[in-house]
């Protein structure tokens, strides 16, 4: 019986060039915590349009290091969706942070900020955000919220570098924004992040945390006089440096983004107008206030056939995808006390969601191929 090949719902767009500017670092004397490091958070800040950015790891690190820079611990509260990945939440609890959800807007699945509006205290430390499938969040009042009660912002921007708000590119509007740099997003170092923030004292607080607490500052120093070798650390921190070598990926990702980027809006517009009089399927919606970067395509099936659909698109070899699962149903955080059916309309829109297909490598063809099967599955 021959396997038919399945089309995946997202993967990575390497090129010769990426693969060239990998080698040559390999080739030559550093591979990690080196000048390729520097030229790729340099580069990161003026695309995004922050005084600072912080590479790392992963997107779970970016966000585990934005909350130790804006000194979320023990006490603190923070206000988040329950529609996206898990370490949006899961990244203040292992500060010692109480999450506490709330639930999204029902056309854009982000946090709806009248929910975050209700819900915030004077022990609020962040206000985080989502931008779902690559579509920015309202963050001008997000900011208002947060501030008016002393917290920051901190804006998950795992789907949406390259993305504008109200003009602006994503990076420069909420306190702190983290980046993910996986393979299946808008560009990639193979795994890798990043922060960017808009206070420097922030910023240098993300840096040190993601560098072990290394304080290297004389001026700083408790003991400066032991010798020019000397380093301290004066506060927890953790190892998670983005070595030159995939700094050096980046790099060259980097400089593909505004192509990927009017890809990925191809194949949305193909996507949009091939479903356009597709009964039981919903498109996702744009505001005319954000030029979103489309990370992900996601539909919504209607009457309860979500997983009917999505078996019968598996089955025809078009590598669908649920993203994600409402992030209060972790055992996580259901043993902190949270219920299904707490939070409607994100519950409602993961029940009907379903990622099709989109990367910039997609061509034509195999976006009207998944058109075809999915109006296919749903006259089933």
């Amino acid at each position: 019986m021959r396997t038919r090949t399945m089309l995946p719902y997202g993967r990575q767009t390497i090129e010769d060039d990426d693969i060239e500017a990998v080698a040559a670092v390999l080739r030559g004397d550093w591979l990690t915590t080196g000048p390729t490091v520097t030229a790729f958070e340099e580069a990161l800040a003026a695309a995004v349009g922050a005084p600072r950015v912080v590479s790392c790891t992963s997107g779970t690190a970016a966000l585990h290091m934005a909350y130790a820079g804006a000194g979320v611990g023990p006490g603190d509260e923070v206000i988040t969706t329950p529609m996206t990945f898990v370490a949006t939440a899961s990244s203040a609890v292992a500060l010692g942070a109480k999450v506490t959800f709330v639930d999204v807007e029902p056309d854009t699945a982000n946090i709806d900020p009248a929910a975050v509006r209700a819900a915030i205290t004077d022990d609020t430390a962040v206000v985080a955000a989502v931008d779902y499938a690559g579509h920015p969040a309202e963050l001008d009042e997000l900011n208002e919220i947060a501030h008016a009660h002393g917290a920051l912002t901190v804006e998950d921007a795992a789907h949406s570098i390259g993305a504008t708000y109200r003009g602006r590119p994503v990076g420069s509007v909420a306190d702190l924004t983290t980046f993910s740099f996986f393979p299946t997003k808008n560009m990639t170092t193979a795994e890798g992040g990043g922060v960017a923030a808009l206070d420097p004292a922030i910023a240098q607080a993300v840096h040190e945390f993601h560098f072990i607490g290394l304080v290297r500052d004389r001026d700083r120093m408790r003991y400066p006089d032991e010798g020019p070798w000397h380093q301290e650390v004066h506060s927890y921190g953790v190892n998670y440096r983005l070595p030159d070598v995939l700094c050096a990926l980046g790099l060259s990702q980097l400089a593909k983004l505004a192509r990927f980027k009017a890809r990925r809006t191809e194949i949305f517009a193909r996507y949009t107008e091939g479903l356009a009089d597709v009964a039981g399927v919903t498109p996702p919606v744009v505001r005319d206030h954000v030029d979103p970067t489309w990370h992900l395509y996601p539909v919504r099936i209607l009457d309860g056939r979500r997983r009917e659909v999505f078996d019968s698109m598996r089955e025809r070899g078009i590598g669908v995808q649920v993203n994600y699962l409402p992030a209060h149903w972790h055992p996580l955080f259901e043993d902190q006390g949270y219920r299904r059916g707490q939070f409607p309309h994100a519950e409602q829109f993961y029940a009907e969601e379903l990622s099709l297909p989109m990367w910039p490598g997609l061509t034509d063809q195999q976006v009207d191929q998944v058109i075809g099967e999915l109006r296919t599955s749903l006259s089933a």
